[in-house]
C-alpha cells in the first residue's frame, strides 16, 4: 500500500507562510522516509528543513525550544488535525 504523504499541502503551507526554516515532526513509522520528505520540502520551496527526532504522542506533542531554533514553520505529519 502506498502512503499519500500530500507533501503538496506540506509545501503550499511553507509557501504560504514563507518559512524559511521548517521543523519536520514525524511519528516513528514515518522516520524512515524523514529525507525523502524533507528533500521534497527544501526542492521545492528553498526552505531549510529539520527534522525532530524525539518522542511523538500526537499533535499535542509539540517539541520545547522551537523558539531557540528560529523556527518558523512546524509540520506534523501523521496525526488527526488538532482542533483549538
Amino acid at each position: 500500500m502506498e502512503l499519500d504523504l500530500e507533501l503538496d499541502k506540506a509545501i503550499k503551507l511553507v509557501k504560504k507562510h514563507r518559512a524559511k526554516r521548517v521543523m519536520l515532526q514525524l511519528p516513528d513509522g514515518l522516520k524512515p522516509r524523514a529525507k525523502e520528505i524533507a528533500d521534497a520540502i527544501e526542492s521545492n520551496t528553498g526552505a531549510r528543513v529539520l527534522i525532530w527526532g524525539g518522542s511523538c504522542f500526537g499533535a499535542c506533542d509539540i517539541p520545547q525550544g522551537l523558539n531557540v531554533l528560529n523556527i518558523d514553520l512546524l509540520i506534523q505529519f501523521g496525526h488527526a488535525p488538532l482542533k483549538c
